[in-house]
């Protein structure tokens, strides 16, 4: 809310505390004490034409000499004293205060909602309804109720068209609100219901109001009536802040109940002849005690935040009306006194004004250019959480710099702070659309977690290293693609992941040490039996085919070594076997079929024998069937060649050909013979 709009409010207030300080007349209970009474009241008047009296309830007037009170109530009173003694009623008077509790100086802030969405509608009419100002929030209501309707209406109509257009008839056409409109019907219903209450509730306090005045009008009538005594003056203050506390009660009630106090306050004073002297002394103590607040109230001139400075006057004004009379030859001097020093702090405020027109038209350029600003943010998008924090903190920056700018002129107001707002609540809405599509996805992703989590706790106690170890690092590389998962779940899921395949790895890591110590000792083993091979091809004797197939098939049954020490093993296991075959002395093609079957015997040992074996086995057969392919092809171009010097020599050339190709077959299908064997 701008500064203009709140010193406006205090104003206000200030305005109608001097009017209850200046004026106010009292029933009499003679009409010559009335005229006297209404004359006397006149003179003691502020001249102050701009002060209105409109928000000032005030004892009416007496239509007749007589009230309608008791009959001890209505008697005939001195002149003079009843005058005198009118005054300090009427300065005693209690500003009338509102019907609502609620009450205060808070203002209802002011939005333009003819753009909002129903959701922003509802936000809206529920935020107002948790303020509990029924009666200020009364016209809100009905506007934005207005706005819903009109969207609502809209819908309905929409849908009943579309309903009529897909060939329904009008009379079964039935319109389902969705969650949205009931929760802002049953809110709308739910604030009618609580103002209705509230009312209630105020009227009843009305009555209990009435019925407390009637019971202090009853004590006053007890003290009026009864003997004086040293107490009287203490009791009869006691009542008239009694009086003063108590709200309001019903109009119908009003005039006659203040007609009666009045009236009996005027016998009060009437009949305390006795006790003039101390009513005179109050007069002065309640003149010293003003006399303090003009002071006060002239010392405000130099407070320098002009807000506290009016703010403390309204303060001294409500204390100045409830202090009660002074003597009469002081009261036009001390209120004229009291007058001008708020006139003063008001001057002060109206000159503050205008110096201050200038800048904040200054405040409006600078406004309109941090609108400006906002603008590129309203229709801003990210697909990463980076970039919304980034562009987050831009936007707030703005929004300081937008709070740290002082007000703008009041016809202008309204419609910058629309506009700044209205891109500023589109920023984030765009913002929580992104995170809730998020969270979303983050949702999705932790169900996939928990799936990979339960296989791979079901795999952690396998022990078929191999297989499973496969499937736990495939499990690792499903995990790196998951994506985001919700914060506060997100390292509960990583630990338990990653425990299950801890647990495997560890479990197989203490497993391969013991195998390790085998492999150890298989190492060992197939050195000294590669030295054994050695020493018989160095010395010669009694080299045969069966005694290297032999120690092949030895080295082969020993097992594993270290993989480390697997192609060290190997190439010298070959070169020792290679050693034995050149001192063998095998020839022609028996070498070669031994050959061939001490390499598979050598493949013996390497742990993917078969499949090299079905290897060989295929790359076998495709030989043999290209062959077979290549030597129908020679035979068909055989009969085409005719009875030539020419032709006979290419025939000799294809039955060449076809020959050796015949008898690689033979040797292929031996080694496929061989291959089975194995």
């Amino acid at each position: 809310m701008d500064n203009d709009k709140e010193m406006s409010e205090n104003d206000k207030v200030t305005k109608t505390n001097l009017d209850t300080v200046g004026g106010g007349k009292v029933d009499q209970e003679t009409s010559k004490t009335a005229e006297e009474t209404q004359s006397n009241t006149k003179d003691s008047q502020v001249e102050e034409s701009n002060i209105s009296t409109e928000e000032t309830e005030v004892p009416p007037k007496a239509e007749s000499s007589e009230v309608i009170t008791s009959e001890n109530e209505t008697e005939q009173v001195s002149s003079e004293k009843q005058t005198d003694d009118t005054q300090s009623i009427n300065e005693n008077q209690p500003h009338e205060e509102s019907d609502e509790d609620d009450n205060d100086d808070e203002e209802i802030e002011e939005n333009d909602y003819s753009e909002s969405s129903k959701s922003e509608l509802l936000a809206a009419i529920k935020t107002l309804i948790a303020t509990e100002k029924y009666l200020k929030i009364d016209p809100v209501i009905n506007e934005i109720k207005g706005y819903f309707d009109a969207i609502y209406n809209k819908e309905k109509e929409a849908a009943l068209k579309d309903f009529l257009d897909n060939g329904g008839l009008e009379d079964d056409f039935q319109f389902r609100s969705d969650d949205e409109d009931k929760l802002f019907f049953a809110s709308y219903h739910d604030f009618r219901e609580k103002k209705t209450n509230f009312l209630k509730d105020q009227e009843k306090k009305k009555e209990q109001n009435l019925l407390s005045k009637n019971e202090i009008l009853d004590k006053l009538r007890d003290l009026v009536d009864g003997e004086e005594t040293t107490h009287s003056i203490t009791t009869i203050k006691n009542i008239q802040e009694e009086w003063k506390k108590i709200g309001p009660v019903p109009s119908a009630q009003n005039r006659s109940l203040w007609a009666s106090y009045n009236a009996l306050m005027d016998r009060f004073y009437d009949n305390r002849s006795i006790y003039f002297e101390l009513k005179e002394l109050d007069r002065k103590k309640n003149l010293e005690h003003k006399l303090e607040i003009c002071e006060k109230a002239e010392a405000l001139i130099q407070v320098e935040e002009l807000k506290d400075a009016i703010k403390a006057l309204n303060d001294l004004h409500e204390e100045f009306k409830h202090i009660g009379p002074v003597p009469r030859e002081e009261q036009e001097q001390l209120w004229q006194r009291f007058k001008a020093a708020s006139d003063a702090v008001y001057e002060r405020r109206k000159e503050y004004y205008d110096s201050q027109k200038e800048v904040f038209k200054e405040n409006l350029v600078k406004k309109e250019s941090l609108i400006e600003n906002l603008s590129a943010f309203k229709d801003f998008t990210a697909s990463k959480i980076k970039d919304w924090n980034v562009k987050t903190k831009e936007v707030l920056a703005i929004q300081k710099e937008w709070e740290s700018t002082g007000p703008v002129p009041r016809e202008a107001g309204k419609e910058v702070n629309r506009k700044f707002w209205g891109f500023f609540k589109q920023f984030f809405h765009n913002k929580n659309q992104f995170f809730k599509e998020l969270d979303e996805i983050r949702l999705t992703n932790k169900k996939r977690a928990e799936e990979l989590i339960g296989q791979a706790e079901g795999l952690m106690e396998s022990t078929d290293w191999q297989e499973t170890s496969s499937k736990l690092i495939g499990l690792q590389q499903e995990w790196k693609k998951i994506g985001p998962t919700p914060e506060k779940v997100r390292d509960e899921l990583y630990r338990k992941f990653k425990n299950a395949c801890d647990t495997f790895f560890e479990n197989r890591r203490n497993a391969n040490k013991q195998v390790n110590k085998e492999f150890e000792e298989n190492l060992k083993t197939k050195e000294v039996l590669i030295g054994k091979i050695r020493e018989a091809a160095d010395s010669g004797e009694a080299l045969t085919e069966e005694a290297l197939e032999k120690f092949i098939a030895d080295f082969n049954a020993i097992g594993f070594v270290p993989r480390k020490n697997m192609k060290e093993i190997t190439s010298k296991f070959n070169e020792a076997v290679d050693a034995y075959v050149n001192k063998l002395g095998v020839e022609g093609g028996s070498k070669e079929e031994f050959l061939f079957r001490l390499n598979l015997n050598k493949l013996q040992a390497d742990p993917n024998a078969n499949r090299v074996l079905n290897k060989k086995e295929h790359g076998i057969r495709k030989q043999i069937s290209d062959l077979e392919n290549n030597i129908t092809l020679w035979k068909n171009n055989l009969e085409f060649f005719a009875a030539s010097k020419t032709a006979d020599k290419l025939k000799d050339q294809f039955d060449e050909k076809i020959i050796k190709a015949e008898n690689e077959i033979e040797k292929l299908k031996k080694k496929l013979s061989i291959i089975r064997e194995f």
